[in-house]
């Protein structure tokens, strides 16, 4: 739990931060991030796509409300360990079954308070995200560059294979199941046939799924290394693309399924599906300073000037201008003007680099899977 055990955070340019820990202890490592949201730990530790990396929370208190069964986004907490000004070890909500120190103790992860992100967060906003070395006990200099000696740096990094899912398997649970435990996100109207669609998992999250299948898709996901020629002997009506994490370029083997599969049925991907697709039609991807991680980055839909808040997590984004002139731009990162969607303009597939399943807005994005619905329908 969060005791006066001290801890100690590393960066790869020799900056040292000291606490507290709270969680586990002993020692792990990852690509040191920074998520902007105010709430929504939980849902982040649990995110696939932070896979290998110590995710610092910029909101100063963390924890107050808990952790509850139902909101993970995976079976177990993915990222590498957990950085916060303050942690509270007494929740106080109706819903939790459990505090976030004894949450990542029982998964053994390790988290660190009592240290200035307000410093750090400007740190990696100047320097960039960095690999980093958390440890507990023995914090001498040798312990933490040997810890961060092991850790690779995050390009050329294939970590979809890693949390992907081994075996071919339906999932059937929709929101509905959730709306008695005060969830209130707008039920679409009821559909008046059943689509299949096959879900490549790359860190595919659970609310994902139940969108599809509120949306009356019948889902299958499938592994990450799955040829398309299996894909399409399923005979799906649609293909999702998920999120995951690493570095999109390395996936080849993902790359090469996508693109066997352009034109044979509507294909909508999301975040490092979105930058798979881009990368099958010819487009690069490249490495951003310190990514976008949070749920308050405002996004222009291209095509009807509506701005969306949207909920982000990656480190890497599609190069536009290296995509042909049969692919556009359809969503426009107000920040910093990097791209945030993509069409193809003859074949059924689209992609956003967002996430509109994680209700930032909050159901400002819930419009792209009634559109991935609609591809389906129209090219039936």
């Amino acid at each position: 739990m969060s005791g006066t055990e001290a801890a100690a955070l590393l960066l790869e340019d020799g900056t040292r931060f000291e606490g507290r820990a709270f969680g586990a202890v002993g020692e792990t490592s990852g690509e040191v991030v920074f998520n902007t949201s105010l709430t929504g730990y939980q849902e982040i530790m649990t995110d696939p796509s932070y896979r290998a990396q110590l995710v610092t929370m910029t909101y100063p208190h963390i924890g107050n409300y808990g952790v509850s069964p139902e909101d993970g986004e995976s079976d177990r907490i993915q990222a590498a360990g957990l950085i916060v000004r303050d942690v509270c070890d007494v929740p106080s909500n109706w819903r939790s079954a459990q505090s976030l120190p004894a949450w990542l103790a029982s998964q053994g992860k390790i988290g660190i308070t009592g240290i200035d992100t307000r410093a750090l967060v400007r740190h990696l906003r100047t320097r960039g995200a960095m690999r980093g070395a958390l440890v507990t006990g023995d914090l001498s200099p040798a312990r933490l560059a040997a810890v961060l000696e092991r850790e690779p740096p995050m390009e050329g990094r294939d970590l979809a294979g890693e949390v992907s899912c081994t075996a071919p398997y339906r999932w059937t649970e929709g929101l509905t199941r959730l709306q008695g435990e005060g969830y209130t996100r707008p039920q679409p109207s009821p559909p008046r046939r059943a689509f299949r669609v096959v879900a490549y998992d790359f860190g595919i999250k659970h609310n994902i799924l139940r969108l599809l299948v509120d949306q009356g898709f019948e889902v299958e996901v499938v592994p990450a290394h799955t040829p398309a020629a299996d894909v399409l002997a399923r005979d799906p009506d649609g293909i999702f693309l998920s999120n995951g994490p690493g570095d999109p370029a390395a996936c080849g083997y993902a790359i090469e399924s996508i693109r066997a599969l352009l034109g044979q049925r509507p294909m909508f991907g999301i975040c490092l599906g979105h930058q798979l697709l881009a990368l099958a039609m010819g487009g690069r991807t490249y490495k951003l300073k310190f990514g976008h991680r949070g749920g308050n980055q405002p996004v222009r839909d291209l095509q009807t000037g509506r701005i969306e808040m949207t909920s982000q997590n990656h480190g890497f984004a599609v190069d536009v201008a290296s995509l042909g002139d049969e692919v556009e731009a359809t969503h426009i990162n107000l920040n910093d003007g990097t791209n945030e969607g993509l069409r193809h303009k003859s074949l059924p597939v689209f992609g956003v680099q967002y996430h509109p399943e994680a209700s930032p807005g909050p159901h400002d994005a819930d419009y792209l899977f009634g559109r991935f619905r609609a591809l389906i329908e129209a090219h039936r």
